[in-house]
């Protein structure tokens, strides 16, 4: 851990004194883009195909799916995950397809998918590269979203590989300035208030002999409350600095409450000082700006990395459509961090939905564990921001029926994009018919989009989930490999306040897979083959 130009005495105070708290519970209003109302449904090339793509298999999907009728049971989005994209990036910077098999290019892909009826999704990395080495956005965020909404891309899955974390030290500050039209105004450390470990520090080689330390890690803030200009507009905002430390820098300016990113390389000494700028908005008279470095941890750096992500889809968006005098045509924005940074914390803040999970598998044990992992997170799903367990792998691998069936029931109750992994010119009925189960649909569709609880752990598993009806959606997992009678008391969900089953004295439930009808007075016995789960509405 670096001094960074702390005072000694500050520095041994970090040891014992709290950081102000993590960023990764943002203040943040909820991430509205006007999609994603409901969980997601669509398919995906990465599970079957990973980076054996081209146009025409991808057109030949978009093809199947409508001759399956996928799309009338709500499936519309056909993604493209890694592989899509040239090694190399056009001589403007700008992404392109491969130029191989991709050599129509992919606006001409969005309009045959977008003439189905179907909506075309994109994919690249929150890093230098992809997970499969391409070009990626990490520093390019705003370039690449203007260029997936040129296209017409319609939902954007961002990934993680390559990531570079943010830095956590801020730079030595000894003043700003405020510039517009050539007139500026320079503000010293002095005319700012400091909190926290925030200190004056001494250089007689500075202009005005001071700087500003301790602004690491949330630790401090340097914060200008008498910041005039005379009219609303923009202005170029300067941090002076004094250089310091040959690694990367990096800090927030909050202009009345408005967050700008500011960037600072490793410094080379050639120079006392340093200056680096950003463009603000300003309003006439009075301005306050904040100065700080909030990165305590790798999912302050992730949060902020996606949720840059996040506003510039929208800010592209919205820049094609006055380009072209339409409307605005949303991304839906979904969040790959892999669930290391425990992104349920802050991913509402910054898209529709996030991965919980590394990526799945075909393998049972291994859907199972996602599973168990991602029921717990029930309390941070809602309306336009999902927990998501990853794609559906349904009709892949050596999955026995139930255990698709499991799969698929599971998904459904847990509030979960739906999006198909399989080959879908080579679906058997069997397959099809699971991932198109109306019943089972209609629950993960429901408008209210609470996600299942799990109100009793054991050998089965039963969860429950509230719809907008004021039914409640109950489903019982068989998680072993052997069959098992199950009991179970619905009084359990009539005391939950979270599934809120209303009190009756006779209960109906319809198995939504078989249409199997039960009477009860409030407890039932079922009896469940091994890895089987049942799904029931409760009336």
């Amino acid at each position: 851990m670096k001094r960074n130009g702390m005072c000694p005495i500050c520095y041994l105070k970090r040891i014992f004194v709290k950081s102000r708290p993590s960023s990764v519970k943002p203040s943040y209003e909820d991430y509205q883009n006007g999609v994603a109302a409901t969980p997601p449904m669509g398919w995906s090339s990465w599970n079957t195909f990973r980076n054996r793509i081209n146009e025409d298999m991808i057109y030949e999907m978009a093809l199947a799916l409508k001759q399956q009728g996928l799309d009338e049971a709500g499936y519309r989005y056909i993604n493209l995950d890694d592989n899509w994209q040239s090694s190399e990036r056009d001589d403007e910077g700008n992404l392109i397809g491969d130029r191989e098999t991709f050599p129509s290019g992919i606006p001409a892909l969005t309009d045959k998918i977008n003439a189905l009826g179907l909506k075309l999704g994109a994919y690249t990395s929150n890093g230098t590269l992809t997970c499969e080495d391409l070009p990626a956005s990490l520093g390019r965020e705003r370039q690449d979203a203007y260029t997936l909404a040129q296209w017409g891309i319609e939902y954007f899955k961002y990934d993680f590989c390559h990531n570079l974390r943010i830095s956590s030290y801020a730079p030595l500050i000894y003043s700003i300035s405020i510039s517009r039209g050539g007139k500026s105004t320079e503000y010293t450390v002095q005319n700012a208030r400091l909190s926290g470990l925030a200190r004056y520090m001494t250089d007689k080689k500075l202009p005005n002999g001071r700087y500003a330390s301790g602004l690491d890690k949330r630790y401090g803030t340097l914060s200008y409350d008498n910041i005039e200009v005379e009219e609303d507009g923009e202005y170029v905002l300067t941090i002076n600095i004094k250089k310091h430390g040959q690694y990367e820098k990096y800090l927030i300016a909050n202009v009345n409450g408005k967050e700008y990113e500011i960037f600072f390389p490793p410094q080379k000494h050639h120079n006392v000082t340093g200056r680096f700028q950003t463009v603000v908005t300003l309003k006439a008279g009075k301005n306050s700006v904040e100065l700080y470095n909030p990165i305590t941890s790798g999912a302050d750096s992730e949060m902020y990395q996606y949720r840059r992500m996040g506003m510039a889809l929208k800010e592209g968006a919205e820049r094609v459509a006055k380009e072209r005098g339409e409307s605005v045509k949303p991304i839906l924005f979904s969040i790959c961090e892999w669930g290391f940074g425990k992104p349920y914390n802050w991913g509402a803040k910054a898209g529709n939905q996030w991965r919980t999970t590394p990526d799945i598998r075909p393998w049972w044990w291994w859907i199972k564990m996602i599973y168990n992992h991602n029921v717990k997170l029930y309390k941070y799903s809602g309306v336009g921001h999902y927990n998501d367990p990853d794609m559906l792998e349904v009709g892949n691998g050596k999955l026995s029926y139930n255990q698709n069936v499991s799969h698929f029931s599971l998904w459904c109750m847990m509030n979960a994009p739906l999006i198909l992994g399989n080959d879908l010119r080579t679906m058997s009925e069997q397959v099809k018919a699971i991932v198109t189960n109306k019943n089972l649909i209609a629950i993960n569709q429901d408008p209210l989009c609470k996600q299942a609880k799990r109100v009793k752990k054991g050998g089965v598993d039963a969860l429950a989930r509230p719809l907008a009806d004021g039914r409640v959606a109950l489903a019982l997992f068989n998680k072993t490999s052997r069959k098992r009678n199950a009991k179970f008391d619905l009084k359990r969900l009539v005391e939950d306040e979270y599934v809120g089953l209303k009190p009756q004295t006779e209960y109906t439930l319809v198995e939504q897979w078989s249409g199997e009808r039960l009477a009860s007075n409030g407890k039932i016995a079922v009896s469940l083959e091994k890895c089987q789960t049942k799904v029931y509405i409760i009336e």
